[in-house]
C-alpha cells in the first residue's frame, strides 16, 4: 500500500471505508498519526455521510493528559487485500486519522527525501 507526503510533511493514505461489508465504500484520505493508538478518528460528517453504526463509548487520554469519554462507530475497511471491521471515534476535526492500531504487525515508512518545507 502507498501513500504520499503532502505539502505541510503529513503522511497520508487514501483508505476505503464502509458502513457493512457489503456496503459500496467512500475512499478518504487518512492522516498517518503514530500518536493515536486506536484504529481510526473520522469527522462526524463523514461518519453520518457514510451512514456508520454506533459503537461503545471508549476511554480516552489526551495528550495533555485530560480522561475523556468518546463515541465511536462501527466501520470497515479494505485494508491489506482484507476487508475488516474496525472501531472509528468520532473526532472534532476535519481529518481523518489512521492509527497505531491498524499498523500493528506492518513495516511504515515514509519518504521525506524530495519534501521541501519553509518554515517562516
Amino acid at each position: 500500500m502507498n501513500g504520499f507526503v503532502d505539502s505541510q510533511g503529513r503522511a497520508l493514505l487514501t483508505i476505503p471505508i464502509r458502513a457493512a461489508q457489503e456496503a459500496t465504500a467512500l475512499s478518504v484520505e487518512a492522516w498517518i498519526d503514530t500518536g493515536f493508538t486506536g484504529e481510526l478518528v473520522m469527522p462526524r460528517s463523514q461518519i453520518d455521510r457514510l451512514g456508520l453504526k454506533p459503537g461503545l463509548m471508549v476511554r480516552a487520554v489526551h495528550a495533555d493528559g485530560r480522561d475523556s469519554r468518546l463515541k465511536t462507530f462501527v466501520a470497515w475497511l479494505d485494508w491489506f487485500g482484507e476487508t475488516m471491521e474496525v472501531e472509528a471515534v468520532a473526532g472534532e476535526g476535519q481529518t481523518v486519522l489512521l492509527g497505531v492500531g491498524l499498523l500493528l504487525g506492518r513495516r511504515l515508512t515514509v519518504d521525506y527525501g524530495s519534501l521541501n518545507l519553509t518554515h517562516e
